[in-house]
């Protein structure tokens, strides 16, 4: 759902809106294979080369995990580190423009090796337990990248009244100097801007910024972080990131804390469906979670049950739970460079009975919150076991209507099956109408992508309860689709994509799908299944060239460079051709995600554009179409 305050955002243009220029590559067979085709590649060549490997997807900046933010966070990292090694209390960030520096007042990076920290793949001192002992940055390759992918790039470190600075185009070293600077404190100072060739058009989002230094705030408390005018600093940790991520709305009760020196969790339980979670390691945020959030998940539901006596089902004990965790190990070893998912599994036993002890005797401690929890999870129990039955209906009205799922046109591989080697490409559009799924299914991958027709438009899902989704025959069948009506973890599909035509109606039926979502299922879009997809809204072509443009400065464009042309406005997607969205759903798909920056958010969102406040949005809507014009 889009944000009705607008984020100020600098714009910094590149020679590709979606990354490095394009090499025109062989058609199929048509290259050499000897000698000559073998190319070794320097880790600098490689890091700009592969861009993927190092920081995930690229983005434009309006996304949170757009590869500029994580260029910065792997720079901010290297500064958390100092504080959590107990250098330095204060860390200031500045933007200007493109450019972001990071200056922390640590010990400094020693002189001699500054240029090979930020310069050679696998240098650093964090392979050294008795200097960095819970660090994120284990493999000496974060700030390489940082550098790597940033048109410039420099870094000084201060220590002991002496300095070395470093500059550098594009990864390569431009300018290296040190000297006497007495008076200044140690630390290390790093600027950077992210290179226009690698990211194309981008701009920073402030809120983005402002979030991510928040979270560094209440994972390290009584650490100070400055950006700009503003100051973040917490002084009670992951119970302060609760609170903050819930706004206004009011928790069933006091959001629960616990602290130790490796451990620290919170929690409380709120009236959404759904589990929520925020979970870290060393400061790095997982937001795909992993062993430790599987063994936090756990040690509640073992508390909550030995507390009350009871053996409630976990969905039950879980479901509206708003949880937090952050644990501190030496070399964790994540699922992948970006570093999103725990994988290391000797952490379960320890954290699952630490958080057990600590439920139990926090219950105990204060009874009146520990009721309100167990009534919760009562109300959980005797509402699902209601569903149940609503549930059976649902199947078996399916079954009556048919065997198979109407209007699923399905793949061969899916996400749910581990065995599959494409799990990851698989992907799922939730198309409007039957002749847009008719372009799409031509022009499918058979293998990894899915169509399933809506018909018409979507119950609005705002305000409605759970079983209204059972009992909606269109709504049902998209759960069945995705495999998702009785428990998330059995989602068929890595990516659930919503292809609706770029008009009114459109937007409606968008609108109302993602109600349904964030709602019933936000989980699925927390872990980042759930995206737009992004179809031309023109073909400007000539008898030498086509082009299809996304936005009406991309058409005045074309118009300009090419004579003799003629412009198409795709109305809908049922106006493109198979041959034509074989491209779109492509290789060059292109897909907005959807994210929910804070968890306030979805519900004022929702409220507002979902809603009865029909007058309120109506003035919203004619205030900033006069803005625009004006």
């Amino acid at each position: 759902m889009a944000s009705k305050k607008k984020s100020a955002r600098s714009k910094t243009s590149g020679k590709t809106s979606r990354g490095a220029p394009k090499r025109r590559a062989a058609a199929p067979g048509q290259g050499v294979y000897d000698e000559s085709a073998i190319q070794t590649l320097d880790a600098l060549e490689h890091i700009r080369l592969r861009t993927g490997m190092y920081i995930g997807r690229i983005g434009d900046g309006s996304h949170p995990q757009d590869g500029i933010y994580v260029m910065l966070k792997e720079v901010i990292d290297n500064a958390i580190d100092e504080y959590i090694m107990g250098h330095g209390k204060r860390i200031t960030v500045h933007r200007d423009g493109p450019t972001v520096e990071v200056r922390d007042y640590g010990r400094g990076i020693p002189l001699g090796k500054v240029v090979e920290c930020v310069s050679q793949i696998n240098t650093g001192g964090k392979y050294n337990d008795d200097v960095f002992q819970f660090s994120v940055g284990l493999n000496g390759v974060g700030t390489k990248a940082v550098n790597a992918l940033s048109s410039s790039f420099e870094v000084c470190s201060w220590r002991d009244g002496a300095f070395r600075r470093a500059r550098f185009h594009q990864g390569r070293l431009d300018e290296d100097k040190k000297g006497k600077e007495a008076g200044v404190r140690d630390g290390t100072l790093v600027r950077f801007t992210p290179d226009p060739e690698i990211f194309g058009t981008y701009g920073w989002d402030e809120e983005t910024i402002a979030h991510r230094l928040r979270y560094y705030a209440h994972l390290n408390a009584g650490l100070t972080l400055e950006y700009g005018k503003e100051k973040y600093v917490s002084q009670n940790g992951l119970a302060d990131l609760l609170r903050d991520e819930l706004g206004d709305a009011q928790p069933l009760y006091d959001v629960a804390h616990c602290r130790m020196d490796r451990l620290e969790f919170a929690w409380t339980h709120t009236n959404t469906y759904g589990e929520t979670y925020f979970s870290f390691v060393n400061g790095q945020y997982t937001n795909d979670g992993g062993t430790h959030q599987s063994a936090f998940r756990e040690g509640v539901l073992k508390g909550v049950n030995e507390f009350a006596g009871k053996s409630f089902a976990g969905e039950d004990v879980r479901d509206g739970l708003l949880g937090a965790i952050a644990v501190k190990i030496q070399d964790p070893v994540f699922e992948s460079q970006t570093k999103n998912k725990l994988g290391s599994t000797e952490v379960r036993g320890w954290i699952v009975q630490e958080v057990k002890n600590q439920v139990v005797r926090w219950c105990h401690s204060h009874p009146e919150e520990a009721a309100a929890l167990v009534d919760k999870v009562k109300a959980n129990e005797r509402v699902r076991k209601e569903l149940s039955a609503i549930k059976k209906e649902a199947r078996e009205r399916a079954r009556k209507v048919a065997i198979r799922i109407p209007k699923l046109i399905d793949c061969k591989e899916h996400y749910d099956d581990p065995r599959s080697k494409r799990r990851d490409e698989t992907t799922i559009f939730l198309t409007e109408g039957d002749s847009a799924g008719g372009a799409m299914v031509q022009a499918r991958d058979v293998h990894t992508q899915a169509i399933f027709s809506l018909r018409g438009k979507p119950l609005n899902t705002f305000g409605a309860k759970r079983d209204a989704i059972y009992k909606n025959e269109e709504l049902y069948n998209v759960m069945r689709a995705l495999g998702i009506e009785d428990d998330l973890d059995r989602l068929r599909y890595n990516r659930v994509v919503i292809a609706t035509d770029a008009d009114v109606d459109g937007m409606h039926i968008r609108n109302l799908l993602l109600t349904y979502f964030l709602r019933y299922f936000e989980e699925l879009v927390t872990k980042g299944h759930l995206y737009i997809l992004e179809t031309p809204l023109f073909r400007v072509r000539n008898r030498q060239e086509t082009r299809y443009c996304y936005t009406e400065a991309e058409r005045d464009e074309a118009m300009k460079a090419l004579s003799k042309h003629e412009v198409t406005r795709f109305k809908g997607l049922g106006e493109i051709s198979a041959n034509e969205f074989k491209s779109f759903i492509g290789k060059d798909i292109r897909l907005e995600p959807v994210a929910i920056k804070q968890m306030s958010e979805v519900g004022r969102c929702l409220e507002f554009y979902m809603g009865k406040n029909t007058p309120e949005r109506r003035a919203f809507i004619v205030d900033n179409l006069i803005s625009d014009v004006a």
